[in-house]
This record gives structure tokens, C-alpha cells and sequence, in this order.
């Protein structure tokens, strides 16, 4: 199937590895030309430097997408050396575990500035450009804990909740200027992320034993459903949440 989306440029955060990394992969597999961002840069510099081996056209940018400033200078810095993102992945880590009645007010601070307003200061940068073009696709990595809230990731499911009604009311925004808005919720997947909050073999035995499909999600399942919400096929499909969970989720709606 042709995607439609060999040549345009996609940035995609959170992209040293893991889901993001998947996700730049798969990305570039298709033709994008892409940038890949995440804080620490020693990693992301080697995971761009495979991507490329690979035969992608991959490049890498640094910083912390939880900074103002660090937003503004990482899409700058996309414009200045590959042009306007056409499409934009953002992939932010988790916040800590904890409690509902243990959180301090700064670490709801800091889930704010990571999780949710991430994506609102940078959908605020790349939208303006998708809009004169009239095209471009925004894609927000959740969790399964949108649909049914995971205890003890208290800040995890309350931010992405949060972001998840953001992008809804946003798509309805620019649905009408060649500008989707999605939501990838990946349900349990084999990273460094579910190793912080399964840390034994028998809890993740446990886990597996109660996940329909009987086995974890590898990255590239879920990087698969992002590139076809990123693709010119998926133009008409806009505000929604797509599980890809191995069918854990039991709800209908």
C-alpha cells in the first residue's frame, strides 16, 4: 500500500528508544525524512546514527520537551535543517508512579510539563506551517490507561486523559484544513518502561496471563498503527484514540 508520506518531513520525540524509536523507524522505512528527539543525547545520537545505517534519512536533535525553550529550539533548529515537520509524533516518558493521596503538588507540576503540556506547546509550534499547506498529521502516544486507569500511575492517567481530550477538541479545530489529530494507546509493550513497573519475571508472568492475545506488544505494533494514522490513506480519520492492545481493554465505547 502506498502511504503517501515518502518526503515529508516527521519529528518525532521521546525517539532514543523504545515506541519512539520504533516509530522513527518505521517512519523513515516508508521515506520520511525524519528527526528524532529525546534528552539525553549520547543515546539519541546512536540511535539516529542506526536508523541511518539502516538506509533512513535520520537526523538528531536534543533537549528536554518538558522546557519551553527547549521546544522552540528543537523545532527551529527541524525548520532550519529539513524544513516544517509535516508530521509530528510526540512520544513523552511516563511519570513516576504513586499514589493518589501521596503526590506533592510538584510532582503534579512536573507530569504537567512532561506529559501534557509537551504536546500543547509543540503542536502549537508545527501547527501553524501544517495549516498553510494544508496538510499535516499530529500524533499523541497515550497508554491504555485513557480507557481504564492503571493503579498507581495516578499522574500517567490523569495527564494523558487530559492530552487525550485536548487532541479530540483540537482535531475538530483543523479537520477542515487537511489536519488530522490522533492518539496511538499502546496497551503493555516490551521496553525499558514496563521493566520500571513490572520488575520481576512472576509479575510479568502475571500480567501476560491476563492480556488476551497472551503476550506483550513489540514496538514496531505499535509504530505500524502510527505510520498509517501519519499516511495521506488515513486523511479521513481524525479525533480518535486507536488501542493497540492486544485486546486488554474489555469496554465497548
Amino acid at each position: 500500500m502506498e502511504l503517501g508520506i515518502a518526503g515529508k518531513v516527521a519529528l518525532v520525540t521521546g525517539a532514543s528508544e523504545g515506541i519512539g524509536k520504533a516509530i522513527a523507524a518505521a517512519l523513515a522505512a516508508e521515506g520520511a525524512t525524519v528527526v528524532v528527539n529525546a534528552r539525553g543525547k549520547e543515546r539519541l545520537d546512536a540511535a539516529a546514527a542506526e536508523l541511518e545505517a539502516a538506509g533512513g534519512r535520520v537526523s538528531a536533535v536534543a533537549g528536554d520537551v518538558s522546557s519551553t525553550d527547549d521546544i522552540e529550539a528543537l523545532v527551529t533548529e527541524v525548520r532550519r535543517s529539513v524544513g516544517d515537520p509535516d508530521v509530528l509524533v510526540v512520544n513523552a516518558g511516563g511519570p513516576p508512579k504513586g499514589l493518589p493521596s501521596a503526590l506533592s503538588d510538584e510532582q503534579w507540576r512536573l507530569a504537567y510539563e512532561l506529559t501534557l503540556m509537551s504536546a500543547v506547546r509543540l503542536t502549537r509550534e508545527v501547527l501553524p506551517a501544517m495549516r498553510r499547506s494544508g496538510w499535516g498529521r499530529i500524533i499523541n502516544v497515550t497508554s491504555l490507561s485513557v480507557r481504564e486507569p492503571i493503579d498507581e500511575l495516578t499522574l500517567s492517567n490523569a495527564m494523558r486523559s487530559g492530552l487525550t481530550a485536548f487532541a479530540r477538541t483540537l482535531a475538530t479545530e483543523v479537520a477542515a484544513e487537511g489536519v488530522t489529530v490522533n492518539n496511538i494507546a499502546p496497551g503493555y509493550t516490551a521496553t525499558a518502561r514496563l521493566n520500571e513497573l513490572f520488575d520481576d519475571d512472576a509479575a510479568k508472568a502475571a500480567l501476560v496471563a491476563i492480556i488476551p492475545a497472551r503476550r506483550l506488544a513489540e514496538p514496531a505494533e505499535i509504530a505500524a498503527a502510527a505510520v498509517f494514522l501519519a499516511s495521506s490513506r488515513a486523511g479521513y480519520i481524525t479525533g480518535q484514540t486507536l488501542l493497540v492492545d492486544g485486546g486488554f481493554v474489555r469496554s465497548q465505547f
